[in-house]
């Protein structure tokens, strides 16, 4: 009996390198998870990515609103139903390499004619009525049937594995749509801010040029200016007036946008405006990039996606080995149903193993296994250009927070001057010591310098932003 196993292994181990020797021959490539050792030379290894959300943002309302989205968003909602499917992928996969156990019950009958050759013999044997002609003959079943495939190669184990992996990239999925959101989010509030503030400095600009206006109205009917310094002022009046509703449009636009990835229709938001000109960027600590690669949920997701497509390239390469199925059934069949649990009369059972592989015509499990050695590669180099674009995007973002630090300073120094300015070019215009063109060009540069100012303050806190989801903060 010894000798019969070991000869039965050997024969499956024999037909096995057979089939592997056909293999078709792969290019192989293994990710490179290496990256630079710090930033610039900085090895802190303080990161500010795991802090919450809720801590990293101080203002109440834009906490609130990131919390509104987070529960509401449709598109994480979308993505929930992704990771549902993704699980129910892993249990389906699972039950495959489980035996299969299935109950059958049934009844029926025929009636065979009189001179066929059942028939005949049914007339002979007279075993229901003792006539000679067939009769309407039943039969009962009732009966239970398993299957299973034995998993010899892990094919099946590895397909469920895979299976898992994918789940889990959906979830680190669901995390980097998180982070993306609460950035979009903050975004979009700061931006509203920034509008806030550039409408009012507009306004207060327009009193003053009305102010500049009437002046020079007076020195009109003075005989002291022309009627072109008048239209002048009038025309810088009228535009400014005119490009309020440009701001307006674009602050219910930022309004929209919040609303939306809230996941709510459209309606006022909530904001302390007032308080926009005094925010101060935090400081965002950026650790070691090594750190990238666990708290970046995309490099994550990318991670387990190779992980899985690695599992993908065996189960392709299964299909070349011979695969062993193992069925068998037990039940009762009787041809009346008071016969029909008459032990052993009326019972029946099978039991039945079997032995298949590919041997002809293989092209087709060849294209699966080169196509799945091609997706694998694919995610090697997806996880490798995720890591790189992480990396690039935390540096252009520490670059980015201490250019825009230097040139806020520097544009507060032009607004303070020019506001200055405004105060003594009026002045000197009223004593004919500067014409009207000398008032209008300081007005219009004090403008655009404070609202370029402001343009830079919102930008210094989207920089913040941006490097806190550069570095997978906000999940």
């Amino acid at each position: 009996m010894l000798k019969k196993r070991i000869s039965n292994f050997i024969g499956l181990g024999c037909i096995t390198l057979m089939f592997a020797a056909c293999l078709p021959s792969l290019v192989r490539k293994n990710e490179n998870k290496n990256v630079p050792s710090s930033y610039n030379s900085s090895k802190d290894t303080v990161n500010s990515a795991p802090v919450s959300w809720k801590e990293f943002f101080k203002d109440s309302n834009l906490v609130a609103l990131i919390e509104t989205a987070v529960n509401n968003n449709q598109s994480l909602k979308m993505i929930e139903q992704e990771i549902i499917v993704a699980q129910q992928e892993i249990r389906a996969r699972k039950g495959k390499y489980l035996p299969f156990l299935s109950v059958m019950a049934g009844a029926g009958g025929d009636k065979e004619g009189r001179y066929t050759r059942l028939g005949a013999l049914d007339a002979n044997q007279d075993i229901v009525s003792g006539q000679s002609t067939p009769n309407f003959l039943p039969d009962y079943l009732l009966a239970a049937n398993v299957s299973w495939q034995v998993d010899i190669w892990k094919q099946l184990r590895n397909a469920k594995t895979s299976a898992v992996k994918r789940w889990l990239a959906s979830v680190e999925g669901r995390k980097f749509m998180q982070t993306k959101i609460v950035a979009e989010i903050a975004y979009n509030y700061y931006e509203l801010m920034a509008l806030d503030n550039q409408l009012a400095i507009l306004q207060a600009n327009i009193a003053i040029q009305k102010n500049a206006l009437n002046i020079v109205t007076l020195q009109k009917a003075a005989g002291q200016v022309t009627e072109l310094a008048v239209l002048r002022f009038q025309a810088e009046v009228t535009k400014n007036q005119s490009r309020q509703y440009y701001i307006q449009q674009r602050i219910i636009e930022a309004q929209n946008r919040i609303n939306f990835l809230a996941g709510r229709f459209p309606q006022p938001v909530q904001r302390n405006s007032q308080s926009f000109a005094q925010l101060a960027p935090d400081s965002v600590y950026m650790g070691i990039p090594s750190q990238l690669l666990e708290n970046r949920k995309d490099i994550k997701e990318a991670e387990q996606q190779l992980l899985a497509y690695k599992l993908d390239v065996k189960v392709a390469k299964a299909n070349f080995y011979p695969v062993f199925n193992i069925t068998g059934g037990i039940g009762y069949d009787a041809f009346n149903a008071k016969y029909l649990f008459t032990t052993p009369e009326s019972m029946l059972f099978n039991l039945a193993g079997s032995l298949v592989a590919p041997l002809v015509n293989r092209n087709a499990i060849k294209a699966m296994y080169v196509s799945a050695n091609a997706k694998q590669i694919e995610a090697v180099y997806n996880y490798e250009r995720t890591i790189l674009m992480a990396y690039t995007e935390v540096a252009n973002q520490q670059a980015n927070i201490n250019n825009l630090a230097n040139s806020f300073n520097y544009k507060s120094q032009q607004v303070d001057a020019l506001n200055h300015s405004i105060n003594i070019s009026i002045n000197l215009f009223k004593s004919a010591q500067a014409d009207y063109v000398e008032v209008l060009l300081t007005q219009r540069d004090a403008l655009e310098s404070k609202i370029e100012l402001i343009e830079t303050k919102k930008q210094q806190l989207n920089a913040m932003v941006s490097m806190y989801q550069a570095l997978g903060g906000g999940w």
